[in-house]
């Protein structure tokens, strides 16, 4: 690394690295990236990584995991009572949409970025259908045991409590064979790639939450970011045209790389409570971190009430949602 610029990337609200960015003139810009939480195994790093390099070797837009002087993909450093994950990554070509202040490319219809978010996840599902792991990722399911909901939600839910373990059962019952079931990203959105505004291609990268899942969970992400383009539109109706259409462009983009059954694609509602249950208990954990209340978030309320009281598609087409405060709920 003699001669890079090392930068801290400031770290965001949920975040479980520390990450550098490393340029240096005429050389690849390179990301580094340090893991230190206790709660994963070595194991675990580097089924991730194991799985980056198979997508980048067999075409997928990821960023690639880029090898140690020793060959590893991983190497491990204990400082103390404190053991050290480190890895690295070719830097994505391009920036966050945020970045470019939700501009798309000029000239072209935003439609080319729906296509293109549904194309390269395809391409990534299309691959985890081949895919035979030499270290295993865990199963999505496993993320929530009866226990670990226990201790993270308060007693004051108990009815959320209820309707996650309800939720559970139901995923629990379906269908886990090849064409439905396999390598995920598990936390596929716009923070998590790059675009390069000169060609709009999109880079992939953040799979350190991925696991073995239903790839609908992957596909309800999908959906349920799209939200962000329309949220202040005061009509329902009209809201959920857009959203319609937003999907079926993405979906076009996904199954010109693979296919998924009609089956599958009706389960889009279950999924979206699947992906605001994960939502859930990751702010739930956050709190407990930083030993805050639950109470006074309403980003946080408005989801359990969609998750308590049934409400589909995330509240976005229910008389609670309000434009002059999207996704917040003040009751409770």
């Amino acid at each position: 690394m003699e001669g890079y610029n090392i930068q801290l990337i400031p770290p965001h609200e949920g975040g479980r690295n520390v990450v550098y960015t490393c340029e240096q003139e005429g050389r690849e810009s390179l990301i580094l990236r340090v893991s230190f939480l206790p709660d994963r195994k070595r194991e675990d790093y580097i089924a991730e990584l194991e799985y980056v390099r198979y997508l980048f070797e067999h075409g997928a837009s990821v960023s690639n995991v880029v090898s140690s002087k020793k060959g590893h993909l991983l190497e491990e450093i204990t400082y103390g009572e404190h053991t050290f994950f480190i890895c690295m990554f070719v830097k994505a070509k391009g920036k966050l949409l945020v970045e470019n202040h939700y501009q798309y490319r000029e000239g072209v219809p935003l439609t080319e970025y729906y296509y293109n978010s549904g194309k390269v996840l395809g391409r990534m599902h299309q691959l985890s259908k081949g895919y035979t792991p030499v270290h295993r990722r865990h199963h999505l399911i496993d993320n929530y045991s009866g226990e670990y909901i226990d201790n993270l939600v308060p007693e004051s839910f108990p009815l959320l409590k209820e309707k996650m373990v309800e939720l559970l059962n139901t995923l629990d019952g379906l269908d886990t064979n090849q064409e439905t079931f396999g390598m995920i990203h598990f936390d596929y959105n716009d923070g998590n790639y790059s675009i390069d505004f000169d060609t709009g291609q999109i880079t992939v990268y953040d799979f350190d939450n991925s696991c073995f899942g239903w790839y609908m969970y992957d596909l309800a992400d999908l959906w349920t970011h799209g939200v962000g383009w329309i949220q202040f539109e005061p009509n329902a109706d009209k809201r959920k045209q857009f959203m319609d259409d937003y999907f079926q462009t993405a979906l076009a983009g996904y199954t010109s790389e693979t296919k998924i059954e009609d089956s599958m694609l009706e389960k889009l509602p279950l999924f979206i409570q699947v992906t605001l249950l994960e939502n859930i208990l990751g702010q739930f954990e956050e709190m407990q971190r930083a030993g805050e209340e639950p109470e006074a978030n309403e980003e946080l309320l408005y989801l359990i009430k969609c998750l308590e009281e049934d409400i589909p598609y995330k509240g976005f087409f229910h008389e609670m949602y309000s434009t002059e405060a999207p996704f917040e709920y003040e009751g409770r």
